[in-house]
């Protein structure tokens, strides 16, 4: 069995039996489980105290932190949206907080005609809480990780060239100035929005700041939106009677953006994980996302391996240059030219 000296790293060791001890008294662990994570870069641990579950995450530790500045995870446990926080050192980069035992969502929600409503009423909840002071410049984000891909050289060719050339038109005319910014989690994947059987958790903050709302629900809908007649119970739920041909341009845009965003993400760790030396494979034909979300779901493929990630980020640039091609993306830009 895994023990707290052979997971966690000797850098970090004193730091979480310090924050064991302060939570609970006692630093005894009676079992520990590594966890899958989100964007961010956290270690994060299963691990049971007392007998009782709690989150172990283990980060970098960080210096000239304001410790009087609540995080936005901590904004949003008070609220009710995330687990609770036992134990913050901002300093060390060691959290402890509520484990939540998950139910898959498509088995708890049969349709997404419920699914999605509930999905819509957490973003809202996100939304509605204090905006966070710290801002990231999302036009900046964007521009820098595909500058970052363009100079690996990992792949190249025609779809690339088209999907980069597409996302130009969006970078000329998308609205990034707009100063109507939410406390926006910038991360609302599968693996973040936890169902409990009774009301859905989100975990994992590490990657939120004030943005732009249009952020989480592209993101979102990117999962889970499948068809005209799901975005619109979604984009309904969210705008209910005042949603325009503005909001829906908008909506649309920052799809083909977060599409672009997790791809170049997806390369990035590819890349990393990518070992042996061997050429990556630049095909990009006949890898649909569809396709690729059906292995993910069914265990055929794992986005921890090499070609998990590879393939999902082709998969990712192949949807979005789709929908980039489609009619509907002059429509969108000519809201805002």
């Amino acid at each position: 069995m895994q023990t707290l000296h052979t997971l966690i790293p000797p850098s970090n060791l004193a730091a979480v039996e310090n924050a064991l001890l302060q939570t609970f008294n006692t630093t005894v662990v009676k079992e520990i489980v590594l966890l899958a994570g989100g964007l961010s870069a956290s270690t994060v641990f299963k691990i049971v105290v007392n007998d009782q579950h709690y989150v172990l995450k283990v980060d970098s530790p960080t210096a000239f932190i304001d410790d009087q500045l609540l995080s936005c995870m901590e904004i949003a446990a008070e609220a009710g949206i995330a687990p609770p926080v036992y134990y913050l050192n901002k300093a060390a980069g060691i959290t402890i907080t509520g484990f939540i035992k998950n139910t898959p969502l498509q088995s708890a929600f049969k349709s997404p005609d419920v699914l999605l409503p509930e999905l819509v009423k957490t973003i809202r909840q996100i939304h509605e809480l204090p905006p966070f002071p710290t801002e990231n410049n999302l036009v900046n984000t964007v521009d820098g990780l595909i500058a970052q891909f363009k100079v690996s050289r990992m792949l190249t060719g025609p779809v690339f060239d088209e999907c980069f050339a597409y996302y130009d038109e969006i970078r000329k005319h998308y609205p990034w100035g707009d100063t109507d910014k939410v406390l926006s989690h910038n991360d609302l994947n599968p693996n973040n929005i936890i169902f409990d059987g009774e009301k859905i958790w989100i975990i994992d903050w590490d990657a939120a700041f004030k943005n732009d709302r249009y952020v989480d629900l592209a993101i979102t809908a990117n999962f889970f939106v499948t068809n005209d007649e799901h975005e619109n119970i979604f984009l309904e739920t969210y705008f209910g009677n005042s949603l325009t041909n503005y909001h829906r341009a908008r909506f649309f845009l920052m799809r083909q953006i977060c599409r672009l965003v997790y791809a170049m993400l997806m390369f990035k760790r590819a890349h990393t994980s990518n070992r042996s030396g061997i050429g990556d494979d630049p095909v990009m034909g006949n890898i649909s996302l569809k396709d690729v979300k059906e292995k993910l779901g069914a265990g055929k493929l794992s986005l921890a391996s090499y070609e998990g990630q590879l393939l999902f980020g082709k998969a990712l640039i192949n949807e979005a240059l789709n929908s980039m091609q489609s009619p509907r993306f002059a429509s969108s830009i000519g809201q805002f030219v």
